[in-house]
């Protein structure tokens, strides 16, 4: 790791020597250089002292700058502030639509035509902005992070540009209301980070020059994303470990945990400082009780929403690639969209938007409620359903857009789902930055409330042990639905420990992982992860797991495919011998072996490099100076 900083030091030891040379034949009547080279030359030779100070502070420099720790905690620093700020202008952009939609309750048809101008115009303008600095950007940015860790150059996936472009196209994405996530992007902007942040510390010494070092940052900034997303530092590492890795270096394990508990901490305290919070608190605390969270009996229920999971989670996945492949093998279509790229994810705003419109259908699927504000209702630890004449509940605030007069919860929580479904399936299609964490969570978390009121209606006043009586809780069943499609359609189990974080609370600890775990086992079965789905349409160079069925392919070795005939460039080989490959094969990497006797592999050497100075050394230039010599 530090073989390129001695080198440096050595060759800087060189210079310093010729340099008091250069000094010593200055002398009084020597004239003054003219040149900039020879000034610098000669203004340099005149201050050893200076020099010999500056290369102790260069020293100093590079073992402070150098340490993992500072370069961790300017990542976390930097996520954190990118992640407040972002959240503010979403918020802003949200409140704005309201206060639009509000503003115009006179009339219904100005009220429809802001509700829906509104959002259409932003994803225009992300998809359009995207699509002209960087088209990398469009998308999570997970699968390609995959890729990348498994040691596969993307180019142009991480540099400036393109986190400019996702940030920028994220923030008008997630303000237009439509049902999209921002995790998945916030791990491949903490990525860009990484890889921005090592290309600046390398001004200070060569150790950011690694790349070995280098992948392993981009691993930690991988839980960073996820950290300052959800203040959940624990869940985000283990959830970046499940997502991006088949092999994690354990060594890595505490650059993860340190750089996500440092985001996690300082996107809190902004949240305070604004004066959002009045304490670091989760994100979305919730009070159930905790001397009797649940009853034994009520894990079967909590298995069926794991197993009814695993099978949504499977065919969101399926819908999600059967859209896209829709789209590009209905070549008109195609064609067509290829021509007015900002038409398609225009209609689709258009689409949704109609459809959610609070005073159209909307009003059967509580359209007016953004992302946050649906999460917080429902894990809420109330119970909506009726359960007698006494037991009317009353539903204030943002609770009464559940609450329509002529249909009762369980029929708006059923539209909801299945409308929510496919529009998510649907709007993670858009080409803007977006995720589809957060969507597929609050679907999963309207599910287990659907399930939890069902089970509060048929046992209104609990399910009997001894002669003890608790109330069921359906907020406690949307929190273990949320993590278990959440953890089906990813294909990670760490979703349990995010929403413990998330929530504040872990009473419902067990019925979670049964949950998780059955929706995992179910989904595995049937499809791949949302991931490795999109890594398969844009055909990108990684090999995904073997799923359940395939166990006779273990039995497939490298020799079965391997190709044996292939040129090599040995250590000894003469100008002739190189000249003599390239002309016989057309490859793009060359293998470097010890000899043609041993064929040690050494490593492997591209064509360009091979090429740029064969053509140098046999020019006609060098041809006359040989013959000269």
């Amino acid at each position: 790791m530090y073989g390129r900083y001695t080198q440096d030091l050595g060759t800087f030891a060189k210079d310093e020597a010729a340099r008091l040379r250069l000094q010593q034949g200055h002398g009084e009547g020597t004239p003054r250089p003219r040149r900039p080279s020879e000034l610098l030359e000669y203004t340099q030779g005149r201050c050893g002292p200076c020099r010999v100070c500056a290369l102790q502070c260069q020293r100093f420099l590079i073992s402070k700058v150098g340490e993992d720790w500072v370069f961790l905690i300017l990542l976390g620093l930097v996520m954190a502030l990118v992640s407040w700020a972002m959240d503010f202008a979403i918020a802003t952009c949200l409140q704005a639509q309201k206060w639009m939609y509000g503003g115009l309750d006179t009339n219904v048809l100005l009220q429809y035509l802001a509700w829906v101008t509104y959002p259409t115009v932003l994803i225009t303008f992300s998809a359009g902005f995207t699509q002209i600095l960087a088209p990398q950007a469009v998308g999570s940015g997970i699968p390609e992070m995959k890729t990348i860790l498994r040691g596969v150059v993307l180019k142009e996936y991480l540099t400036l540009k393109t986190f400019v472009a996702k940030v920028i196209g994220l923030t008008c994405a997630l303000g237009s209301g439509m049902p999209l996530g921002k995790e998945g992007p916030f791990v491949h902007i903490a990525s860009m980070c990484a890889a921005l942040l090592s290309r600046f510390l390398s001004l200070f010494g060569g150790i950011y020059e690694n790349e070995a070092r280098n992948i392993e940052m981009l691993a930690a900034a991988c839980a960073v994303g996820v950290g300052c997303c959800f203040a959940a530092p624990i869940g985000g590492v283990l959830f970046s470990i499940e997502v991006t890795s088949t092999f994690f270096a354990v060594r890595n394990y505490w650059r993860g945990f340190f750089a996500a508990t440092f985001s996690a901490f300082i996107f809190r305290v902004l949240a305070v400082w604004n004066k959002d919070e009045e304490t670091i608190t989760a994100l979305f605390k919730t009070r159930f009780r905790l001397d009797f969270p649940f009853d034994l009996q009520e894990l079967p229920a909590f298995a069926v929403i794991g197993i009814a999971s695993g099978f949504g989670g499977a065919l969101f996945v399926y819908l999600n690639r059967k859209i896209v492949q829709f789209m590009r093998r209905q070549k008109t279509i195609n064609r067509f969209l290829m021509k007015k790229r900002l038409l398609f994810p225009a209609l689709v705003t258009l689409l949704i938007s109609t459809l959610t419109f609070p005073p159209g259908f909307g009003q059967f699927m509580a359209g007016q409620l953004t992302q946050k504000d649906t999460l917080v209702t429902l894990f809420d630890n109330q119970t909506w359903a009726k359960q007698g004449l006494s037991d009317e509940f009353e539903y204030l605030g943002i609770l009464e857009a559940w609450h329509h007069p002529r249909s009762n919860v369980f029929i708006t929580l059923v539209v909801f789902i299945l409308m929510k479904f496919w529009m998510s399936a649907l709007a993670t299609t858009i080409p803007v930055p977006c995720g589809a964490f957060m969507p597929v969570f609050v679907i999963g978390a309207a599910f287990g409330r659907l399930v939890g009121e069902s089970m509060a209606a048929w046992f209104p006043d609990g399910i009997h042990t001894n002669s003890n009586t608790y109330r069921i809780v359906p907020g406690g069943y949307a929190v273990v639905g949320a993590a278990a499609l959440s953890g089906a359609v990813t294909h990670t189990v760490s979703t349990a420990v995010i929403v413990f974080e998330l929530t504040g609370q872990i009473s419902h600890i067990l019925p979670v992982m049964i949950a998780v775990i059955l929706a995992n086992a179910v989904a595995q079965s049937l499809q791949p992860s949302l991931y490795d789905s999109i890594i398969r349409i844009k055909k990108l160079p990684y090999l995904p797991e073997l799923g359940w069925g395939h166990h006779e392919k273990y039995n497939v070795r490298v020799e079965d495919i391997m190709v044996r005939d292939i040129r090599y460039v040995t250590l000894n080989c003469k100008y002739r011998d190189l000249q003599h490959v390239l002309h016989s094969t057309k490859m793009k990497s060359l293998p470097l072996v010890e000899s043609a006797e041993s064929m040690i592999l050494l490593g492997s050497i591209e064509r360009a490099q091979v090429g740029a100075p064969l053509c140098h050394q046999l020019s006609p230039q060098r041809r006359l100076q040989a013959l000269r010599q």
